[in-house]
């Protein structure tokens, strides 16, 4: 049977790990090198790294975090936050990233997502979706870049689509309503995009507590589950969601 994955998000701000709710208030809550050499060790499947503010800043990404954080961990690691050409791409892979992930930058100019998927192979390329409810769209979730900061005219299902068309890989969905909360994940959206399309889908946004990864990863049909403030607060281990999630009976890697 097909695994699930959790996966750890490290949101970063100059240069150190950082929490919000609903993309706001954020507190700086650590070293992103040495967090994710922690989840490793407690056996995460995969960890993403996202420079939360490069792309409303206009800068690139903080490379020398990114190839730091790559010596530390021996798992797929996803960077994104200001991408925005194939050559920022080739840099984040060389630094030691398995995959790159483009939210901003492919509303922007989606051609960087067949790009990137013909140079460097689809597998590499993550679309970044964060989303929020609204009734105008016509699957109820309109996307919003910049950090959260800009409302768009994408939708979310029919930009997911148009994204794995163009090359996309795998997207990670995650919902600007619920993000921090720790009281779930969006299940409607996740399920609808999870539906939609033919790569994985990675729920993001809300997880408070290990039932909240089984709701998105049965309901929600999410292929992975996104965590942060559940783990970087802790609240609960790596393998303490893991062991839940395993009497639930979602297929997990577990560390026996």
């Amino acid at each position: 049977m097909f695994q699930k994955r959790i996966v750890v998000c490290l949101d970063v701000r100059e240069g150190k790990t950082t929490k919000g709710i609903k993309f706001k208030g954020n507190v700086d809550i650590g070293d992103p090198v040495e967090m994710a050499a922690q989840y490793y060790e407690e056996g995460v499947d995969e960890l993403v790294f996202y420079d939360i503010t490069a792309s409303a800043e206009k800068r690139a990404i903080m490379i020398d975090v990114v190839r730091e954080v790559a010596k530390r961990i021996f798992i797929p690691f996803c960077v994104g936050g200001g991408i925005s050409s194939v050559e920022d791409m080739r840099k984040v892979l060389l630094a030691g990233a398995e995959k790159v992930s483009v939210n901003s930058a492919a509303v922007q100019n989606p051609s960087i997502i067949s790009q990137g998927a013909q140079i460097f192979g689809n597998q590499c390329i993550v679309l970044g979706m964060d989303a929020a409810k609204d009734a105008k769209m016509p699957s109820g979730y309109r996307v919003v870049i910049n950090g959260g900061r800009t409302p768009t005219d994408f939708d979310m299902l029919e930009w997911g689509k148009e994204a794995v068309k163009l090359g996309a890989g795998e997207i990670v969905l995650n919902s600007i309503d619920a993000d921090g909360t720790k009281d779930g994940y969006e299940l409607t959206a996740t399920r609808m995009l999870s539906e939609a399309v033919t790569v994985p889908v990675v729920a993001s946004g809300g997880a408070g507590k290990p039932s909240h990864l089984e709701d998105v990863l049965k309901e929600g049909k999410a292929d992975a589950a996104l965590i942060a403030s559940m783990v970087h607060y802790g609240d609960y281990k790596i393998q303490e969601i893991k062991d839940y999630l395993y009497k639930k009976h979602v297929p997990i890697r577990r560390i026996i």
